[in-house]
């Protein structure tokens, strides 16, 4: 058993933010990593000020190296298994790394969220450098090829139509599902020049790096330069509702300006609350949660 000022659950990079500030504030800090980083797949992430090109485990490996620079820090690899207790005497249980429990006088839930994947042979040989899950993140890289995007929900209509603003053609394969907008949408997308396959996505074609089709159930190969998935994520919220921290938007942890959550001394970061989920927006909402942490902790010295 240990007792910290705060634990921080979750290394990525609202994880590794919210722990650096904590640190800077002088509070004695675990970070426990599950390593079960959401891009843990992907080959480079886009948009970050001076990195046009991040490698996101390098990135992370970065990140904790320097934040070990600080004499109040450690990061323990395992996972959280279950958390209890009120502010200033939390219990988290922990699952490796040599440790099996923390107590803490606060918490800041960094556990991001999960994606469904598509159920498509050769998906995984692709994720990551032709096949992603965000537009807004990936899709300058989309501009002037021919693009497909798994998915069947009625939201698909706004993300393939958004799709528009750099691929030259877009598809959508429902994977042999009935497509679930409403005429509306179907008027939508077929007015953009946006087709909608119901037929099942079978196979990827090509090689990683160099996607060429995705081959359909009937045989047919629809020419792909990129893919994206659009069918489901959740956040990953067991701990924080165990807590009986409020959720609202999509599932997500409300949180207030500082990073406070409804229970007192947890606070939440990252794509575990609302926003854009982007890395380097997870990075800022973890220096807000990590400042906002350290406060509550001088407040009540």
């Amino acid at each position: 058993m240990r007792s910290v000022d705060a634990v921080v659950v979750g290394g990525g990079p609202s994880g590794l933010a919210a722990a650096t500030w904590l640190a800077r504030h002088r509070r004695s800090v675990v970070v426990v990593d599950s390593g079960e980083y959401r891009n843990r797949w992907v080959d480079e992430a886009h948009g970050y000020l001076s990195q046009s090109t991040l490698r996101p485990l390098e990135f992370l490996r970065a990140c904790r190296d320097e934040l070990l620079t600080y004499d109040e820090v450690s990061v323990v690899s395992g996972a959280v298994t279950s958390v209890a207790g009120v502010c200033d005497a939390f219990a988290v249980d922990v699952s490796g790394g040599g440790i099996d429990e923390l107590h803490a006088r606060r918490l800041v839930l960094a556990t991001g969220v999960e994606d469904e994947f598509p159920d498509v042979a050769g998906f995984f040989d692709h994720y990551g450098t032709s096949v992603f899950h965000c537009p807004v993140c990936d899709g300058y890289e989309a501009r002037g090829r021919d693009v497909v995007v798994f998915g069947w929900g009625e939201h698909v209509t706004g993300f393939a139509l958004g799709m528009l603003t750099w691929a030259s053609t877009v598809a959508v394969v429902t994977d042999g599902r009935d497509f679930e907008g409403d005429a509306g949408d179907e008027h939508a997308l077929r007015s953009a020049g946006v087709a909608i396959v119901e037929d099942v996505a079978a196979e990827l074609v090509g090689r990683r790096g160099d996607l060429r089709a995705v081959r359909l159930g009937s045989g047919v190969e629809l020419p792909c330069g990129m893919a994206f998935f659009s069918i489901g994520h959740h956040p990953r919220s067991q701990l924080a509702l165990a807590l009986g921290c409020d959720v609202g938007e999509a599932d997500c942890v409300a949180v207030d300006g500082e990073g406070r959550t409804s229970v007192a001394g947890v606070f939440a970061a990252g794509d575990l609350v609302p926003g854009l989920q982007l890395v380097q927006v997870a990075a800022g909402k973890g220096a807000v949660a990590g400042v906002g942490c350290a406060r509550s902790l001088l407040q009540t010295a």
